[in-house]
């Protein structure tokens, strides 16, 4: 037990350790009915948007949260385990303890966006009906850009609750993240939303924004 213990807090473990406890209480006081889900360990839309530009969107920012320190707390511990068996000098144990958390924040990464693609078709936004609704909304860019096939938007609906929903844009538009945008129409089968830049959505020929 107490080799365990020396293991998670030594260096870089202690630093996903701490965050792992934060992720188990959040956890248990949802469980408790303390916190509801929906305080998904967001502030302001920022990790939300964050996590969306690292392709990891579509998810509770909580439960993306949760995978990744789950995962990079597992890697490092097992990289420092295998550090501890090789007897390293303090120079080669230090770099080598680096290169074992950048291994566990990619890992971390990998793995998360693995179990986030499928994971959120199970868990959609709502239905189609309820996607629809938010066609003539106004939305906020979360990514560094949207083009014809790639972006993420969020968008509030009537009773306050926000989401995280794919948008696409035919045009060359400049759409930076935290931009405002217009979404005109939505794509059944590809499950995104079409937008355009707010300053042009009183265009008074609006088809030549339509998707060709």
């Amino acid at each position: 037990m107490a080799g365990f213990l020396d293991t998670a807090l030594s260096f870089p473990t202690v630093l996903f350790s701490f965050l792992l406890l934060v992720v188990v209480g959040y956890w248990l006081l949802v469980l408790t009915g303390v916190l509801d889900f929906g305080d998904d360990l967001d502030v302001d839309g920022a990790p939300g948007g964050f996590l969306a530009g690292l392709g990891l969107g579509g998810l509770p920012a909580a439960i993306v949260f949760s995978l990744l320190v789950a995962v990079a707390w597992f890697v490092s511990l097992a990289g420092t385990v295998l550090l501890d068996g090789l007897g390293l000098g303090v120079g080669a144990r230090v770099a080598l303890s680096v290169g074992v958390l950048l291994v566990a924040l990619l890992g971390a990464w990998l793995v998360t966006r693995l179990v986030a693609v499928p994971l959120s078709r199970l868990l959609p936004t709502g239905t189609e009906a309820s996607r629809h609704a938010f066609v003539g909304s106004l939305c906020t860019i979360r990514t560094g850009r949207v083009t014809a096939d790639f972006g993420q938007a969020e968008v509030t609906a009537a009773d306050g609750s926000s989401a995280i929903v794919q948008v696409r844009q035919p045009g060359a538009e400049p759409l930076r993240a935290g931009s405002s945008a217009l979404i005109y129409d939505y794509d059944v089968d590809g499950e995104f939303f079409w937008v355009m830049p707010a300053g042009i959505a009183f265009d008074p020929d609006p088809s030549r924004h339509a998707p060709m």
